[in-house]
């Protein structure tokens, strides 16, 4: 069977990196790899060494600019040194090399802000999309239900349904740029995720919306399946003990976050 190696980006103000790389492993990768993206840039890792691209959540260059935007723009520009090609050009044959991408909390505000996401008919890099700040104005810290769209391509949330996770974030709303936009999302199943009532109704009310976004956007896919970002933080749910119930309900011993990681790295398996 084919080597999964992942790797996950650090540096800047991001803080989850090891959490992500535990879940990698975990999720059963060969290898989990916490490279600084001054490695990248440095030609010192290359990325096309990996199948399974992970960014991180933080606070990205400290937000300037809003939420990854500095970040985004140095993704988009930056020069490799060795190699006469800038870090875009790398994503995007990651991309096309059939590998996954996944972006938590601050990987998803860079994924929208370099336009990774939603990428409509294929076109990357062209933003469609932001992630601003939370309607109450003010950071969130807690748990909430999402629910997943079983006719979505995204690989990662295959035969899932509803579960917790957590949210720790001040930029979470999601906002398209055009309601045509937002629908042609729709129509293509482009939003696997959705914060949800306690009915498991879709929300943009609070609590059950920590943000406002639009009928309870919570992540998003591109068309492929196999670049998805998400607001809330799988990899910050991957034993029992993480769960603040977890000494009054009967909870698997693995936590539900990990599922995610483990579709990617089954799809990869089977590519």
């Amino acid at each position: 069977m084919p080597k999964i190696r992942s790797i996950i980006i650090s540096g800047n103000g991001v803080n989850c990196e090891y959490e992500m790389a535990h879940a990698n492993m975990m999720a059963g990768a060969d290898a989990a790899d916490i490279v600084s993206i001054y490695e990248l840039l440095a030609g010192k890792k290359k990325l096309d060494e990996y199948q399974f691209l992970n960014l991180p959540g933080g606070f990205m260059d400290g937000d300037d600019l809003g939420a990854a935007k500095a970040g985004a723009t140095r993704y988009q520009y930056a020069k490799v040194e060795g190699t006469g090609e800038i870090l875009s050009d790398m994503l995007k044959r990651f991309i096309d090399d059939g590998k996954c991408i996944i972006g938590v909390c601050n990987g998803f505000q860079l994924l929208i802000k370099l336009g990774l996401l939603p990428a409509i008919d294929g076109k990357y890099f062209t933003q469609f999309a932001t992630l601003t700040e939370n309607d109450r104005g003010r950071f969130e810290d807690r748990w909430v239900r999402v629910s997943y769209d079983e006719h979505s391509p995204c690989v990662f949330t295959k035969n899932l349904d509803v579960m917790d996770l957590p949210v720790r974030h001040g930029e979470g709303k999601f906002v398209p740029a055009t309601m045509d936009i937002y629908e042609a999302m729709k129509k293509k199943h482009l939003v696997p995720m959705r914060y949800v009532d306690e009915e498991g109704n879709p929300s943009e009310k609070y609590p059950a919306n920590p943000n406002g976004s639009i009928e309870g956007v919570a992540g998003v896919c591109d068309e492929s399946g196999r670049v998805f970002g998400l607001m809330p933080h799988p990899e910050a749910y991957l034993h029992k003990t993480n769960h603040p119930k977890w000494t009054r309900e009967e909870l698997p011993t693995k936590g539900q976050g990990l599922r995610l990681f483990e579709n990617a790295v089954e799809y990869l398996r089977k590519a």
